[in-house]
């Protein structure tokens, strides 16, 4: 076990990573500087109307291209995030693919969409600033634990990263890595397992994201975390606010820092949660 100095939080903030009927029941679920209109979104949502399926090829580039500048000025920068390596791979990845076609009238609004089998793929805001958090390094060697559509592995790939992913529904990785290899992200290493596991033998890494929330932070993903690297991953009780929390390991030992509150879907076990 690692001793963990604890470090004060450094902000409060609630992602929105549950599914939007349970979201919109939880009070305080949105960031307290951007209220919640009456339909779940944020004010001035992006709303791109998209009449079937078989439009998501067919759909002008340019108006995705506008909602997701807005997406990244607004939602993202707008509220502090400014990395430019991170604002660069927000901007780069097509957002629109990664979501169901039901929903791509709303691929770049402010608010997690579902994706199947109980997952959703995550508020924008929440990826970027999980992202700029890790203080990624091309090259760097990074696990992302919770796969789902992909989308944060392709921001991951952006930044010029070693990325390694695992998803433990078999579904949503094999569609993850279609993807992925569809859009160019052929590098990223898809695996379908539990990733409580982590993917011991290809560790060290040099950070670690985990995109769904266990209730302590898991010993094997704590062990395979290089010296100098950094982890990040909500911690709490599955349906209620939990904490953000950004490990570093320094001589061998964590040093932890509180980012805030967040509320995301449970982390899954391969035996159930």
């Amino acid at each position: 076990m690692f001793e963990v100095a604890i470090h004060p939080p450094r902000r409060r903030f609630v992602c929105r990573t549950l599914s939007l009927a349970v979201c919109l029941s939880l009070a305080g679920c949105a960031p307290a500087s951007q209220p919640v209109s009456p339909g779940g979104e944020s004010p001035g949502a992006v709303q791109t109307v998209v009449a079937s399926g078989e439009d998501r090829a067919a759909v002008a580039g340019e108006g995705f291209m506008n909602a997701r500048e807005r997406m990244v000025t607004d939602q993202i920068e707008g509220r502090g995030v400014d990395d430019p390596a991170v604002l660069v791979a927000m901007r780069a990845v097509p957002r629109h693919r990664f979501v169901p076609d039901e929903f791509l009238d709303q691929a770049y609004a402010d608010h997690p969409l579902p994706i199947g089998y109980g997952q959703t793929i995550s508020q924008p805001y929440i990826v970027a600033l999980m992202t700029e958090a890790l203080r990624l390094k091309p090259g760097e060697h990074v696990l992302e634990i919770g796969t789902g559509s992909g989308y944060q592995a392709a921001i991951l790939a952006e930044l010029g990263v070693d990325t390694y992913t695992i998803e433990i529904i078999p579904e949503l990785a094999q569609q993850a890595e279609a993807r992925l290899a569809e859009l160019g992200y052929s590098d990223v290493h898809v695996r379908q397992a539990d990733g409580y596991f982590g993917w011991e033998e290809n560790a060290p890494f040099d950070a670690i994201i985990v995109t769904a929330a266990p209730d302590h932070l898991p010993q094997p993903l704590a062990n395979q975390l290089a010296n100098g690297g950094r982890l990040i991953i909500p911690i709490g009780p599955p349906g209620a606010v939990q904490s953000l929390w950004l490990f570093e390991k320094l001589d061998g030992q964590l040093q932890a820092s509180n980012l805030g509150e967040v509320v995301f879907v449970p982390f899954t076990r391969s035996g159930g949660q």
